[in-house]
């Protein structure tokens, strides 16, 4: 079974809030058929513990504005690797060289990949707009 459509709406809205902060190499992976807690896993990465922190905050907004409840938040004190939990979906923001070491995307390799390609290309112009708008 793959990931539910609301795991999937959940995944689109927590991907174009971090692209808007700026968040690199963001890849929704499908993990609905290998376990039994979540559907989807998001990982992302930020450049540095304040940009973690930023995307972290502006992803919460975006889940609570869809109506997600978030089960549990880890990390976010170094903020080289948080993690929210919001059931459906897990979110990883990942510090660079944190995300080149544990390497979340090659162990989860043999699982489908969500696309998010018109996501993050909106997302980025969002960003560009706001940022000429300063």
């Amino acid at each position: 079974m793959a990931a539910t459509e609301r795991a999937v709406e959940l995944t689109i809205a927590a991907a174009r809030a971090a692209a808007e902060k700026k968040a690199e190499e963001i890849i929704a992976i499908d993990v609905s058929e290998r376990l039994a807690l979540t559907d989807v896993f998001l990982v992302l990465s930020g450049g540095n513990d304040r940009q973690v922190r930023a995307i972290v905050d502006a992803v919460e907004e975006a889940m609570t504005r869809a109506g997600a409840k978030r089960r549990m938040r880890e990390g976010i004190e170094e903020a080289h690797w948080v993690l929210l939990d919001y059931d459906e979906i897990m979110i990883h923001v990942q510090q660079a060289e944190d995300r080149e070491y544990y390497a979340l995307e090659r162990l989860w390799k043999d699982c489908p990949v969500i696309g998010l390609p018109s996501v993050l290309a909106e997302a980025a112009q969002a960003a560009g707009a706001s940022e000429a708008g300063d």
